[in-house]
C-alpha cells in the first residue's frame, strides 16, 4: 500500500470517536435477555501486564438465536486499589468503533484518578468483532483495491458502491456471522451479560465518543442496572444523512477556527504572524496541483485530503504546535527534517462493519453524493467538510439501508442520572450533538460544558475531573448548565502516546486507526 501522512510523526490520539435485528427504540418493551446461566470469568494474569486479569465470556453471535454459535467476549479487570473502599464495578469503552477496552482497563492507571482507581474495578472489554472478541478482518489485497472516496461521476459513484460490497462480502467470509451481527445493539446485551457473569446487580460505565452510543443504548434498555454513568464527548444517534454530515462538517470548521485563533496568539506557533487560513488554503491547493511531496518519501504527492486528515487528529488533542510546525515543513518540501510517513497494512477492519450496521445513512447516487459534498464544504470551507463524517457515510454507500440499530430519538426511562460532558470545540463529536442528546433526555441527563478544545473532557482540567469524581464516587451531579473554563493545551500531547487507548478509526487517514 502506499505510503500515507502520518499524524503528526505517530502520536496517538486523545479517545476517538461503536440486539439481533431489533431497534432499540422498542427496546423498553422487550424482556431483557439473559446471558444463558451467566457464566463466571475465569480469570488470570494479562499476558501484558500481571496486576491486571484478563479472560473471556462466552456469549451468542445473534442474541435473537442465543443457541446458535458463541463467541469469546475479551474482558479485562483492574481491581481497586482500595478493598475497603470499594463501591463496585466500572466498565469502560475507549470509542472507535472499534477501540479496544481491554487496552483501556491495561493502561487506566495512567488515566482515572488515585480516588476512582481506589473504589472500582475497571472492567474492560473489547466489543464484538474488535481486537481480541473475534476481530472483523478483511483480505489485504481486497482493503487494497478501494477506490476515491470522492468519486466525480456516476460511474465512479457505482464503482464505489461496488467495492463496498465486494469488501464487506470479503471481510464477512474472513470473520463469518460475527461481522452481521457487530452492532451497539448486540454490544449493549454483552454489557448486561457481562454484569451479570461479574454477579453485579448494578454497574458503573464511563464511555467516550463512540463509547456513548454503547452507553446511551444501555441506559434505554438496562437503565434500572446503573448506578451511575458518564457519558464523555457524545453522539447524537437521532441524526440522518444530510445533519449527521453538515453537523460533522461544522464542527471540524470551528476546530480549525480556533487552531487559526490559537497561532495568532501566540508567538511560539510556526505560522504566527502570518494568514493561517490563507497559508493552509495555498498549501491545499498546491497539494491539488502535485506540487507537495512527503519529507521522507518525495516520490509520493501528498493531497489535500492527506493534509486535512492530519489536522483534524491534531485537533483531538489539540496538539497545534505540532500541527503548525507540519505545516511549515510540508510547505518547505522534500529537505525538511522531520519524517511523516508509515507504510500501512492491516487486516483487522472493524469501523465499517459497527458504523453501517448502527446507521443508515443512504446516498443513492452522484447527483446527492455531489449535492451533499457541496453542502459540507460550504459549511467548512478550510476542511473540505469533515474527514470523519465524509469517510463514515462513503464506506456505507452500497451497503444496504436497513441496518440492525437504526437512528432514533434517545428515550431513557428507569435510570438515575446520568453525567454527560462535551467539549465546545470537538472536532468529532460536535457539541451540537451533545446538546441534541441531552434535550432528548432531560429528564435523566445533566449536562457539562467544557468551554475548551479537543476530543474527550475528563482529563481537560481539575473542574471537568473533580466534577466527574465526584458524580462517580458520590453521586453528586454538577447543577444544570454547569460549565468549566478552558485550560490552554500544554505544547505537547495531554499525555503519553503508550498512556492513551487508541481507538481505530475508518481509514488511516483518521485518528486512531490501528495496524
Amino acid at each position: 500500500m502506499r505510503p500515507i501522512i502520518r499524524a503528526l510523526g505517530g502520536v496517538a490520539t486523545v479517545l476517538a470517536l461503536v440486539t439481533g435485528t431489533t431497534s432499540l427504540a422498542s427496546a423498553e418493551t422487550e424482556p431483557e435477555a439473559q446471558a444463558q446461566g451467566a457464566p463466571g470469568i475465569d480469570w488470570k494474569p494479562c499476558p501484558e501486564l500481571a496486576e491486571v486479569e484478563c479472560g473471556t465470556l462466552r456469549l451468542p453471535i445473534d442474541w435473537a438465536n442465543p443457541n446458535g454459535e458463541k463467541f469469546d467476549l475479551a474482558v479485562a479487570r483492574r481491581k481497586a486499589t482500595d478493598p475497603a473502599k470499594r463501591v463496585g464495578i466500572m466498565v469502560v469503552n475507549p470509542g472507535g468503533p472499534g477501540g479496544s477496552g481491554v487496552q483501556f482497563a491495561l493502561t487506566a492507571n495512567g488515566y482515572f484518578s488515585p480516588d476512582v482507581l481506589a473504589r472500582f474495578d475497571i472492567i474492560g472489554f473489547d466489543p464484538r468483532g474488535v481486537a481480541r472478541s473475534q476481530p472483523v478482518k478483511c483480505s489485504i489485497d481486497v482493503l487494497n483495491k478501494q477506490p476515491s472516496l470522492y468519486p466525480t461521476n456516476q460511474q465512479e459513484f457505482e464503482a464505489l458502491a461496488a467495492y463496498n460490497r465486494e469488501l464487506a462480502a470479503d471481510c464477512r467470509a474472513q470473520s463469518g456471522p460475527i461481522h452481521d451481527h457487530a452492532d451497539t445493539g448486540a454490544v449493549v446485551q454483552d454489557v448486561d451479560a457481562l454484569r451479570q457473569a461479574l454477579g453485579e446487580q448494578k454497574i458503573n460505565y464511563y464511555g467516550v465518543s463512540y463509547g456513548t452510543l454503547i452507553g446511551q443504548q444501555y441506559a434505554e434498555r438496562y437503565g434500572r442496572n446503573i448506578r451511575a454513568m458518564v457519558i464523555d464527548s457524545n453522539m447524537d444517534h437521532s441524526l440522518g444523512t444530510w445533519r449527521f454530515n453538515e453537523t460533522e462538517a461544522a464542527t471540524a470548521e470551528s476546530s480549525f477556527g480556533e487552531f487559526v485563533k490559537w497561532c495568532d496568539r501566540t508567538e511560539s506557533c510556526a505560522l504566527h504572524g502570518r494568514e493561517v487560513a490563507k497559508f493552509w488554503d495555498d498549501l491545499l491547493d498546491r497539494a491539488d496541483r502535485g506540487e507537495i511531496v512527503d519529507p521522507e518519501d518525495p516520490s509520493y504527492k501528498v493531497t489535500a485530503q492527506d493534509i486535512i486528515g492530519t489536522a483534524f487528529g491534531a485537533f483531538y488533542g489539540p496538539r497545534w504546535a505540532q500541527l503548525a510546525d507540519l505545516l511549515v515543513a510540508l510547505d518547505a518540501g522534500p529537505a525538511a527534517p522531520s519524517s511523516f510517513t508509515a507504510r500501512v497494512e492491516t487486516a483487522r477492519n472493524p469501523f465499517p462493519a459497527v458504523f453501517c450496521q448502527d446507521w443508515s445513512v443512504p446516498v443513492r447516487d452522484y447527483r446527492e453524493f455531489s449535492a451533499l459534498v457541496d453542502r459540507t464544504n460550504q459549511i467548512a470551507p478550510h476542511m473540505r467538510g469533515s474527514s470523519l463524517g465524509h469517510r463514515a457515510t462513503a464506506g456505507c454507500i452500497g451497503l444496504p439501508e436497513k441496518v440492525n440499530n437504526p437512528q432514533h430519538r434517545l428515550k431513557i426511562k428507569n435510570a438515575p442520572k446520568i453525567l454527560m460532558m462535551n467539549s465546545l470545540y470537538d472536532p468529532a463529536t460536535g457539541y451540537e450533538w451533545a446538546v441534541n442528546a441531552h434535550r432528548q433526555s432531560r429528564d435523566t441527563t445533566v449536562l457539562l460544558t467544557y468551554e475548551g478544545w479537543g476530543h474527550g473532557v475528563y482529563r481537560r482540567s481539575d473542574c471537568t475531573r473533580g466534577a466527574t469524581d465526584d458524580y462517580l464516587i458520590n453521586l453528586k451531579t454538577p447543577r444544570p448548565g454547569a460549565r468549566c473554563a478552558a485550560v490552554e493545551p500544554p505544547p505537547q500531547s495531554v499525555a503519553s502516546p503508550d498512556a492513551e487507548p487508541v481507538p481505530a478509526g475508518p481509514t488511516p487517514g483518521i485518528p486512531g486507526w490501528l495496524k
